[in-house]
């Protein structure tokens, strides 16, 4: 009796710990089922994770050799450095000098030395064979101010006039839109490439050259902001035209009111003998047409008083 009482605990816990393993082993199965399809996700996208890091090492070599760190190159492209300056300068001086050869030498030598060139030129002379130049200066922005100087100090300064045009917004405009057309230009290279069927490839042809010729213009645009931007034009006017002291003195005297009086009376006398000359042909008709209207009148009077003493009877 003793032993059959001893025997069943043992069954009893023998059968716990079959149990207890039984579960065990249910969950490290659960367990491992759940993990298998962690592990087909990962591998299923192991290629993509590939690509990722091909590209990021991409970047990354791209960004070395540019000395820029990795991921620098989209806050690159979205916030992209804009030059400092983007203002037209233009500028017009008149100067009096005493040898326009000399002074446009010397204007021409200031503006070489700048970096800069000789652009239209024009030379005249007035009635008093004064030699008048004017001529249109290119220079760069940077020696804009150095050149006015140099030419200012050629003769005596009678007009200055400079301006500044700030043409940033366009600079920023344009250099957008050639971005977004070479772009569209990629584009319709890449279909040209895939396209297979003949009326496919002459309808992308007419728009890829549609495409290129907006591309041409927007690039002829933006290299002449470029160029307007970067060098400055100076219209340059050298004259030679004497100034007497006549002219320098605001207060005329006595000779200056006589001269000024004979020229008036010159010029009165002038008038006149011109209106002379005008009404001269009209006049001798008319004084022919008088004198026989008026020789006409006579007869007819004469004519008239002698009839009347004609019919008059003598005495007896």
């Amino acid at each position: 009796m003793r032993t059959r009482r001893s025997v069943r605990p043992v069954r009893a816990l023998s059968g716990l710990l079959l149990a207890a393993a039984v579960a065990l082993t249910g969950c490290g199965a659960g367990g491992d089922s759940g993990d298998a399809p962690s592990a087909m996700k990962d591998t299923a996208a192991a290629p993509g994770e590939a690509d990722g890091a091909q590209a990021d090492a991409k970047e990354g070599a791209d960004a070395a050799a540019s000395g820029a760190r990795p991921g620098a190159a989209s806050g690159a492209g979205s916030a992209p450095k804009l030059p400092v300056d983007h203002v037209i300068r233009t500028a017009t001086l008149t100067v009096q000098v005493k040898d326009v050869p000399k002074a446009l030498d010397t204007a021409r030598t200031a503006t070489e030395n700048a970096g800069g060139y000789i652009g239209d030129e024009t030379t005249t002379r007035d009635v008093d064979s004064a030699e008048q130049t004017r001529v249109v200066l290119r220079v760069p922005v940077e020696k804009y101010d150095a050149v006015l100087t140099a030419l200012q100090g050629t003769g005596r300064l009678l007009e200055r006039t400079a301006k500044a045009q700030d043409v940033g917004d366009q600079v920023v405009d344009v250099d957008s839109r050639v971005a977004s057309q070479r772009a569209s230009v990629a584009r319709v290279r890449a279909l040209m490439d895939r396209a297979t069927k003949l009326t496919d490839v002459v309808a992308l042809e007419g728009e890829l050259s549609r495409r290129e010729a907006d591309l041409e213009a927007l690039l002829a645009r933006q290299a002449s902001l470029k160029d307007r931007t970067s060098m400055a034009t100076v219209t340059l006017t050298l004259s030679e035209t004497p100034v007497t002291k006549a002219a320098e003195d605001d207060d005329p005297g006595f000779l200056d009111a006589l001269a000024g009086g004979w020229h008036a009376l010159v010029t009165t006398l002038r008038w006149v003998a011109v209106a002379i000359g005008a009404v001269l042909p009209f006049a001798v008709p008319a004084l022919v047409i008088w004198l026989v209207w008026r020789r006409l009148l006579r007869a007819r009077r004469a004519t008239r008083t002698a009839g009347p003493a004609g019919d008059r009877p003598g005495p007896e």
